[in-house]
């Protein structure tokens, strides 16, 4: 049986305490609602920056390495991530130390001393150029399609940041940022596991009980609008030609994100799935294909990666688009739509093993006000009809969010066919969607 409790103390910091007591392990996570989205202008990456910093020393703990000791001492192994929107602090431990990792994870987010800025400089800086060729181009699809999807807005940089900005970091940058966006009414305290939600919820008021709160900065909102198919090619000297189709999507909080979860599984859900037949096993152009989705505040992305060798290209986009196509056009079969609802279901009673997963169902939902239970998930999944999946699609695969980046050893004769192709879909779209009555044209195309 899985329990999740909630609490919040009077400065606005949020607690859940998932307890899973048929497992033999914890995990505790401080969630903070900020990410590279928040970056001041010309500081791309600072998010990513200070979460990285924490880990370089506290007031307790003045070494990275004494910090680490710490937590392998209570069965912990602490990381971090910051994507667009959030920054996550979280470890596994013991689940009888379970306090002490609570307070240990306090000491980072409220007496860090920043040391070594120089040093963490360098290695960011080289994970940075992992995305860059010897020209000093960007060549990560992920971020070149952001650049194309949200132009001039902080979405549309890399998380990570750029060289220049990486350098340009100052402790007072890390510092102001800390004091904005490091506040408790921000933050959500989760525990997941083989937890007692009384003895979670005392150690959370204990260390942060104190922690000052000051309202967070608002978001700058995305104004961009997309009219028409985009695209970007990028030469480098590669092997194959990297690929992502990146459609404009739906908000975090829009009502068709469930059954855009169900259309990336009838994509790229498996060995079973459209793209994987069709590419890998029938045409043999790729090694693998997958899909992805992004949901924000108010705008969101739906993308499918794949790589192939460059003669390849315009067969590997034609056939993409094809199927988006054949999505938004045709009814998805219902053994096809039964098959994809099943392998869902399947995993969500997976996640019910996975301290983690319960740690990021219960802790990003709090952070995001979107708790939602597992029986909620498949009571609204079930629900998708063939006309659900049909109108979601014609929203999501319109040409007007449609954007397309090409890195690779591409040709000119290359790129202006697959530049004829998404000419091509914008005209086959005019003639077989626009003007049908159940398409929301486009509800998500001017965020």
């Amino acid at each position: 049986m899985i329990t999740c409790h909630r609490k919040s103390l009077p400065n606005g910091l949020r607690m859940a305490v998932v307890e899973m007591p048929h497992l033999h392990s914890a995990e505790v996570a401080v969630y903070l609602k900020t990410g590279g989205r928040d970056d001041p202008p010309g500081k791309a990456g600072l998010s990513h920056f200070l979460e990285h910093m924490l880990f370089r020393g506290t007031g307790e703990h003045p070494t990275t390495l004494e910090l680490e000791t710490a937590f392998e001492a209570i069965g912990g192994a602490v990381n971090a991530a910051t994507d667009e929107e959030t920054t996550c602090y979280f470890s596994r431990v013991h689940p009888d130390l379970v306090v002490e990792g609570i307070r240990l994870l306090s000491t980072m987010l409220l007496s860090p001393t920043l040391p070594g800025i120089d040093i963490e400089k360098r290695i960011i800086t080289e994970e940075a150029l992992e995305d860059i060729n010897e020209r000093g181009e960007e060549v990560n699809t992920h971020n070149l399609a952001s650049s194309l999807l949200w132009p001039g807005h902080p979405l549309g940089n890399p998380t990570i940041g750029t060289l220049d900005s990486i350098a340009s970091f100052t402790e007072e940058d890390l510092r102001g940022h800390l004091a904005r966006h490091y506040v408790p009414g921000n933050a959500v305290l989760v525990v997941a596991g083989k937890v007692d939600a009384e003895t979670a919820f005392n150690a959370g008021a204990a260390v942060f009980g104190s922690w000052c709160n000051r309202p967070a900065p608002a978001l700058l909102p995305v104004t961009n609008r997309q009219e028409r198919p985009r695209s970007l090619f990028v030469e480098d000297s590669d092997s194959q030609v990297h690929l992502q189709i990146a459609f404009r999507g739906f908000a975090r909080c829009d009502r068709r994100i469930m059954a855009s979860r169900l259309i990336r599984r009838v994509l790229c859900g498996g060995g079973c799935s459209r793209l994987h037949i069709l590419l890998r096993e029938e045409l043999g152009i790729i090694y693998s294909v997958d899909a992805s989705i992004a949901a924000y505040e108010e705008t969101g992305a739906f993308a499918v990666e794949l790589s192939t060798a460059p003669e390849n290209l315009p067969r590997a986009v034609a056939e993409v688009l094809r199927e988006t196509m054949r999505l938004a056009t045709e009814p998805i079969g219902a053994d096809e739509l039964r098959r994809v609802k099943d392998g869902y279901f399947f995993d969500l009673e997976y996640s019910r093993d996975s301290t983690y997963e319960m740690q990021v169902r219960y802790g990003w939902g709090e952070l995001m006000k979107l708790v939602r239970e597992i029986e909620e998930d498949r009571a609204e999944a079930e629900a998708v009809t063939v006309e659900i999946i049909g109108a979601t699609a014609r929203g999501l695969f319109s040409p007007a969010g449609l954007n397309l980046v090409a890195v690779g050893p591409w040709q000119t004769a290359v790129r202006e066919e697959v530049e004829t192709l998404l000419a091509n879909y914008e005209d086959e779209w005019q003639g077989k969607v626009a003007g049908s009555e159940d398409n929301p044209e486009r509800s998500s195309a001017g965020t």
